[in-house]
């Protein structure tokens, strides 16, 4: 390790297991489930209406209850993705509907896959994993929300506003969860908006609660469930304009603005009637402790490819999220416990090759709700029932893909050059070369270096403040809610400024006395939580407000 680096794990709160796992006797006024889905994202609402469908055509098994518990106020307002889609999970879910008939914003129409330099653009042939013949542009609010018609015509019970802030578990068997409080005050006392935790039992949990999930990090430690590699991180940063000018193309790039030694790149799609989806994701294990991503966005906006659209347009909206990225090596070695399931990103899958997550979620909620089904008519949720959702999950495209593309992005902790020539090897032989797994650290084990800060000044017409884009985020947060977030007691100056340009809504401020957490200004993207601060849900309702993202 070199001199004076920074090692962020060392620095980092445990996870508080003694708030996130409760083993004690749900409260007697709890609201019974049968079956519950954590997370009312893709993976959650697909496996809710796959569930209810075969309920449905199922006379042996009547009266169970389905349910949704979502943390926004209402559906997709917290979602955030690119997004092109592969339809093929769509289409599987709803056969019935024709593709000009979903939430899509059309087939996309070219793409083009460039590497930046500071002023220049060199095109270059578009990797097989990121070709998208035959997908569409899609806006993952509006598949969401379209998803919740239908799962609640289904008869699925959909909760939003209700995050979930605890496992209820008897010995092994999770038997449901409980809400976040809300309607309190800074010092966590009752206002008289207060309202306690609720209680909601099921015979089988399903947490799609996203990537970094607390609940699903909180099991797999209860459970000592580990994988060949930690999962990884990134933290994408998104933005959506009304243009002057069109976008024919899906364009992706590589290179400028991101240091040789960071993983990731960026994105600009076509959304119709002049909307566009731009956006950089870089990876957690950066190797500058004063890497800023939504700083780097914002250069990069000034960029001749970017400028030349964007220019005389309009920024409507502004997000940020954490995507896993570790692949098929950081996948748990079980997905499933007594009444339990892993699905969508909170189990990690998600194909970084191709940039896409989305099919993958619908895909694991689909095999979920079989596997579950499946189990309430041997009238057994346990692990060893509910474990064929393993195997399928293995067995499926998800599982293929992902050991097929197993070392693509592990290849470039070598760097970008060399792990471009890996990662191309890799496609070319199918995963074969380099051969055996590349060990990786966690992201919050990764040293870091500091370097020297250059940050731009926004114009407020094409480059934006962190306080303008917590703005453009909808984020509706009350000033006086108490803090979500975790952090260590005593920290060094290197480990504030880390955070503070992290975090790419504002939240930490290094001051002379000591590490200030703005939590309000929060928009649960959770990138703190793999390096820094511990993250847990907020009262329901609070956090970003995406309308159309």
């Amino acid at each position: 390790m070199q001199d004076g680096a920074l090692v962020p794990a060392r620095h980092q709160v445990p996870l508080p297991m003694d708030r996130l796992i409760l083993r004690a006797p749900p409260e007697e006024e709890s609201v019974p489930m049968d079956v519950l889905f954590v997370g009312g994202g893709p993976a959650g609402l697909a496996g809710a209406i796959e569930l209810a469908r075969l309920l449905e055509a199922d006379p042996d098994l009547e009266g169970i209850e389905i349910g949704v518990l979502e943390k926004s106020v209402a559906l997709g307002e917290h979602c955030l993705s690119g997004a092109v889609v592969d339809v093929g999970p769509l289409r599987e879910l709803f056969p019935d509907v024709d593709v000009g008939d979903l939430p899509l914003r059309g087939a996309v129409p070219a793409e083009k896959v460039y590497l930046l330099t500071r002023r220049g653009r060199i095109r270059v042939p578009t990797p097989p994993p990121m070709r998208n013949h035959g997908n569409y542009v899609a806006s993952i609010c509006e598949i969401v929300r379209w998803m919740g018609e239908r799962a609640e015509q289904a008869g699925v019970n959909v909760f939003t506003g209700f995050p979930a802030e605890s496992l209820l578990m008897e010995g092994d068997r999770v038997v449901g969860v409980r809400t976040t409080p809300s309607g309190l005050n800074r010092e966590g006392e009752p206002t008289a908006d207060f309202m306690p935790p609720t209680d909601v039992t099921a015979r089988v949990t399903v947490l799609t609660e996203g990537a970094r999930g607390h609940l699903s990090q909180a099991w797999m430690s209860d459970q000592d469930v580990g994988s060949p590699n930690p999962q990884i991180y990134a933290l994408g940063v998104k933005e959506l304009w009304q243009t002057n000018k069109p976008l024919d193309s899906v364009i992706h790039t590589l290179g400028y603005p991101l240091p040789r030694d960071a993983f990731g790149g960026s994105w600009m799609y076509p959304m119709g009637n002049g909307l566009v989806s731009l956006g950089l994701v870089v990876g957690l294990d950066y190797r500058q402790s004063t890497l800023d991503v939504h700083e780097l966005l914002q250069q990069m906006k000034g960029h001749p490819l970017f400028r030349d659209l964007l220019e005389g347009g309009e920024l409507l909206e502004w997000g940020a999220r954490t995507i896993p990225e570790g692949g098929y090596y950081s996948l748990p070695d079980r997905m499933t416990g007594d009444g339990l399931i892993l699905a969508g990103d909170a189990a990690g899958l998600v194909d970084v090759a191709s940039l896409k997550g989305i099919h993958y979620a619908i895909s694991s909620g689909i095999y979920a709700a079989r596997s579950i089904h499946s189990a309430l008519k041997q009238d057994r949720t346990d692990s060893g029932t509910l474990a064929s959702y393993d195997r399928v999950i293995r067995d499926s495209a998800i599982g293929r893909d992902l050991w097929k593309r197993r070392n693509m992005r592990l290849a470039f902790k070598a760097g970008f050059y060399v792990g471009g020539l890996k990662s191309s090897l890799a496609t070319v032989t199918g995963g074969r070369i380099p051969g055996g797994r590349i060990a990786v650290e966690s992201d919050a084990d990764e040293p870091k270096r500091a370097e020297p800060v250059q940050g731009t000044q926004p114009d407020d017409a094409l480059t934006f403040s962190k306080v303008d884009a917590v703005f453009h985020s909808g984020n509706a947060t009350r000033d006086d809610i108490p803090s979500h977030l975790l952090a260590a007691d005593h920290l060094t100056p290197e480990i504030g400024e880390l955070y503070e340009h992290l975090c790419p809504a504002g939240v930490y401020e290094w001051t002379d006395d000591g590490l200030v957490i703005n939590a309000p200004n929060c928009i649960d993207c959770r990138a703190t939580d793999v390096l820094g601060p511990r993250w847990s849900p907020r009262e329901g309702g609070s956090g970003p407000s995406y309308k159309r993202m």
